[in-house]
């Protein structure tokens, strides 16, 4: 055996060399490699994204499809499925009804990405995914979406009439306290099972279904009743709600913010509810945005009552919604809080209006007349412009600044007036029928007079030497509260008919200070009445008689006193009416 040296040949000297076959048969292997992938990667694009070999979708065959003409085929046979009318039948009893829907119409579709994922339709170079393709598929059920508030609706409406539905228990709120209405079983389309069998239905393409009706339990229990009248409704209405803004309080009663209050079910149990607005209306008649408004007087059923004061407020109705929850269930002695606002309270307060005084009525007086539209709106619109007035001790009353002028735009119309003796037509003819009563509550009022105007001439259906006649601005009744109370003026008219006269009434409220008497002359002084040719267009005919002189004594005793303190006289001068005859003008 030859040994080479090492040194010498660079060969090793305990190795042979190597063949050069060695090399082919490796070179061999990787052309075979290379060949097989190959035709694996051709295999695997030639693929794609097909559907596996043998594939059925609900009935479907889609089986070596593409992914887009698998979904063209699924998307022509489920738009004819879902158009497709089915029978539901409810109530196997002969007590049920039937109806014809389309799966489409209550909410029932395909979701097709994800139907053909499921059947394979992917594109995937792992083994498996080849070996399934080749292999073959399954017969695959198609994804169905449902759209649950449609398909809920339409079996509410199926189930109607069937039984008596499930009734939640309530909690109620009004003015008068709490209430609650029972919860009742009824009975109920199994919604869970319809859906399954209506699924089925539209990926078989059958065409009727039979669907049980079970019992159904109410969502809102006794439990959740009792629950809401502990945690809730019985605090919120155990006593009132104090809301301060700044010194002044708002107090809400519950037989005031009961009817705001609801407790409405959701995710199975009851939730309050409160109506903001008509929350917010409440405090809202408590104060004023903005300006603040006095207390006054104000009849209520015939009596006087004192109307609060509100003070002028600028808050933020979340304030208001935050302020009033946090007390809402607080226990008594515990609700009341401060609610974050700017306040500008009434100069005149709820106190002053109560120190007035006015409690009862200290004089009354009714005169009549006989009927004319005008006097009507006339003397009832000034009826309206002074009822409700109020005298502080010290304040003088003016008919003239109080009723204004006597215009169309301020509701008045054209009636008969005096003006120089004789009767013509003006705007608020009438009116002194208003200043005559008004004159006669203030004399047995016992307050002071201050200006007062009597007729030029007598007019019968007044009380002679105690009437007062008014015009526009410069003849006026003025009085004056001289007492240490209030006075609150009441007005109204009692329309007269063609059958009937008119009436009209003052009344005055305050707390009684005197009796008063009155006590009035004979007539005296007659003055006959002359004859007056008018040729003006305006001119009315008119028939005279005489005037005279009177002499009206007013007499005041201390309320409940006989003795006389002091008296007053009025004198009044009647010119005569002449009688007036009317010409043509230039004649």
């Amino acid at each position: 055996m030859t040994f080479w040296d090492e040194s010498d040949s660079g060969v090793p000297s305990s190795g042979r060399r190597e063949r050069p076959g060695g090399w082919l048969v490796i070179g061999v292997v990787l052309v075979l490699l290379l060949l097989v992938g190959g035709a694996y990667a051709a295999t695997a694009a030639a693929n794609g994204d097909k559907v596996p070999r043998g594939t059925t979708i609900s009935g479907v065959d889609v089986g070596g499809l593409s992914r887009a003409d698998a979904r063209t085929a699924l998307e022509t046979a489920f738009h004819e499925r879902a158009d497709h009318p089915v029978t539901l039948t409810v109530g196997s009893d002969g007590s049920g009804r039937s109806v014809r829907v389309t799966p489409a119409e209550i909410g029932f579709s395909i979701d097709y990405d994800a139907t053909l994922d499921a059947a394979g339709a992917v594109q995937s170079w792992t083994p498996a995914r080849q070996w399934d393709f080749f292999t073959g598929g399954d017969d695959v059920d198609a994804v169905v979406q449902v759209d649950e508030h449609r398909l809920e609706t339409r079996l509410d409406r199926l189930a109607e009439g069937l039984g008596m539905p499930p009734r939640d228990g309530k909690v109620l709120f009004s003015r008068h306290g709490v209430r609650t209405v029972d919860p009742e079983p009824g009975q109920a389309i199994d919604t869970g099972a319809a859906r399954d069998a209506l699924a089925e239905a539209f990926l078989t393409g059958d065409d009727s279904i039979d669907l049980d009706v079970h019992v159904a339990a109410p969502d809102i229990d006794d439990a959740d009743v009792r629950r809401a009248l502990k945690d809730f409704a019985n605090p919120a209405m155990a006593a009132p709600v104090l809301l301060r803004f700044g010194a002044n309080t708002v107090r809400l009663r519950p037989e005031q913010y009961g009817p705001a209050l609801s407790m409405r079910p959701e995710g199975g149990v009851l939730v309050p509810h409160v109506d903001w607005s008509r929350l917010t209306s409440l405090v809202d008649e408590a104060t004023t945005r903005g300006k603040p408004v006095d207390a006054t007087v104000r009849l209520v059923d015939g009596k006087p009552r004192v109307v609060p004061a509100k003070p002028g407020v600028d808050y933020t109705p979340a304030d208001v919604k935050t302020t009033f929850l946090s007390v809402l269930t607080a226990p008594e002695g515990k609700r009341e809080a401060k609610v974050h606002a700017e306040v500008e309270p009434a100069d005149f307060t709820t106190k002053d209006a109560r120190d007035l005084g006015i409690k009862e009525k200290v004089s009354e007086f009714t005169t009549y007349y006989p009927h004319a539209d005008y006097r009507n709106q006339n003397i009832g619109r000034a009826a309206e412009l002074i009822d409700g007035t109020v005298l502080k001790p010290g304040e003088t009353f003016s008919l003239n600044r109080t009723v204004g002028e006597r215009t169309k735009e301020n509701g008045f119309t054209i009636g008969y007036t005096i003006q120089g003796g004789v009767l013509v037509q003006d705007y608020g003819g009438g009116v002194s029928q208003m200043a005559t009563t008004t004159f006669n509550a203030m004399f047995f009022a016992g307050l002071e007079d201050v200006e007062h105007k009597p007729h030029s001439f007598y007019i019968d259906r007044y009380p002679e030497g105690r009437e007062a006649t008014v015009a526009w601005p410069t003849v006026d009744l003025r009085f004056k509260n001289d007492t240490d109370y209030g006075v609150l003026i009441h007005a109204f008219v009692k329309p007269s008919t063609p059958s009937s006269q008119g009436e009209v009434t003052v009344q005055m409220f305050s707390t009684k200070v005197w009796d008063i008497e009155s006590v009035t002359s004979d007539r005296y002084n007659y003055r006959p009445p002359a004859t007056r040719v008018l040729h003006t267009a305006n001119c009315e005919p008119n028939t005279g008689w005489s005037g005279f002189d009177v002499d009206v004594t007013r007499i005041f005793r201390k309320h409940g006193d006989d003795e006389i303190d002091h008296k007053e006289q009025f004198h009044t001068s009647y010119t005569a009416a002449d009688t007036v005859v009317c010409k043509s003008p230039g004649r």
